[in-house]
């Protein structure tokens, strides 16, 4: 079996808000130090899979820095290795990406020609899977197609979509994200294919073609093809939302986290910037933290994860909160609830996160309405003022934005 790892990282992330305003969402910063796209990339060296396609498309400026060559994951080979690969001028059909399967077919002849299995992965779910059994209950089941699947909450399923399987592990019913339905199991947004029947699905028929994975080429190819489910039973999360994203890097630093980072037989691997080792000063105090390299601690850090290059100043608080690299928490200042982007500045004795948790933003009520407050990149929030929660401050805001202290729900 020769397989050819295709990793979906065009994603817009828009229910992320601000923080995938300028980058694609598999860029987003997790866990301090990594990036969403480097636990599917971890996933695929770890399991022996070297050829890999990745396929991007909304804002890759920061993904594409970030993957470069694939020195980080051992993917900078002379054959095979990464390849990355985005929309381009000069189809009849249109240039720019319709859905999933349509990004896929778009690029059918950059894809190797020699692989005849082709692991479709999405590029903005974070846990650690092995991929060789499940490419191995392929094989065994002779399918043409099989999904990942996992169980998940009732309230849930209308964001996935959601199947029913026989006795046998084959589809027999797959619904894309259902209003109703009494089926928890989910598509992990996971495929492997045979290379063939990929190939002519993707080219549809009668002039039709499959735009979306989930929506067009799964429910079509229960009818005509082997189609089954692989169950997987471990940490798997898609941080699509404000809370989702919050809540995965705020469950790494429970006492014994569902998704072990330190286990030396699976390494997540990244493009570290280089940072000297983290300094604590003499009033300094921590609490069920991660701390990355480069941060410089003056003030109290209690339940927070903190990227490279973060500062706290002596007497400024950090609490239940995501800083990105080299933000900084000015002298005095408490951060409750927040999640702050690249090189964000919080003045003096300001107070970010405070009042009632049930006041949504106005202007994206669906998005940030949770009581998290969400600091842009480079933003610069002024001393002294009080920031209520669910207050949205957009990238690049100067301290002559803020005309007072400002309201739960409001932007700047």
């Amino acid at each position: 079996m020769r397989v050819l790892a295709v990793i979906l990282a065009g994603g817009e992330g828009t229910r992320l808000s601000i923080l995938s305003e300028k980058r694609a969402k598999p860029a987003v910063p997790f866990a301090g130090k990594y990036r969403i796209i480097d636990f599917v990339l971890s996933n695929c060296v770890n399991s022996d899979i070297y050829n890999v396609a990745v396929l991007t498309q909304y804002r890759p400026h920061s993904l594409n820095q970030h993957l470069g060559n694939g020195r980080p994951w051992d993917l900078d080979r002379t054959r095979g290795g990464l390849r990355l690969l985005q929309p381009y001028q000069g189809r009849t059909e249109g240039d720019w990406y319709r859905g999933t399967s349509d990004a896929v077919y778009q690029n059918l002849p950059f894809l190797d020609p020699t692989a005849d299995t082709h692991l479709i992965l999405g590029g903005d779910h974070i846990y650690k899977m092995d991929y060789r059994p499940m490419l191995a209950f392929h094989q065994a089941n002779q399918a043409d197609l099989t999904v990942g699947v996992l169980h998940v909450p009732m309230e849930e399923t209308h964001r996935f979509g959601i199947l029913t399987t026989d006795a046998e592990q084959r589809i027999i019913d797959f619904k894309e994200k259902p209003k109703q339905t009494t089926s928890t199991l989910a598509s992990m947004g996971i495929y492997v294919f045979n290379a063939d029947v990929l190939q002519r699905v993707l080219l549809g028929t009668n002039g039709s073609r499959p735009v979306d994975f989930g929506k067009d080429v799964v429910p079509g190819m229960i009818r005509t093809h082997r189609v089954f489910a692989y169950p997987f039973g471990g940490y798997w999360v898609d941080v699509g939302t404000v809370q989702s994203y919050w809540d995965a890097n705020m469950d790494l630093l429970s006492p014994t986290p569902d998704l072990d980072l330190y286990t030396p037989d699976w390494t997540i691997h990244t493009r570290s910037e280089e940072q000297p080792p983290v300094r604590l000063g003499p009033d300094a105090t921590l609490d069920r933290s991660l701390l990355s390299n480069g941060c410089v601690i003056e003030g109290r850090v209690e339940h927070s994860v903190l990227s490279p290059g973060v500062i706290v100043e002596k007497g400024a608080v950090v609490r239940d909160s995501i800083l990105f690299s080299h933000t900084v928490v000015k002298a005095g200042a408490v951060v409750d609830r927040v999640i702050s982007d690249k090189g964000a500045v919080i003045g003096e004795n300001a107070v970010i996160g405070e009042g009632s948790l049930d006041v949504p933003n106005r202007q994206f009520p669906d998005r940030v309405n949770t009581g998290i407050t969400l600091i842009g990149k480079n933003a610069h929030v002024a001393g002294g003022i009080h920031v209520g929660r669910n207050v949205l401050i957009r990238p690049d805001q100067r301290p002559s934005a803020f005309k007072g202290n400002v309201e739960s729900g409001a932007t700047v």
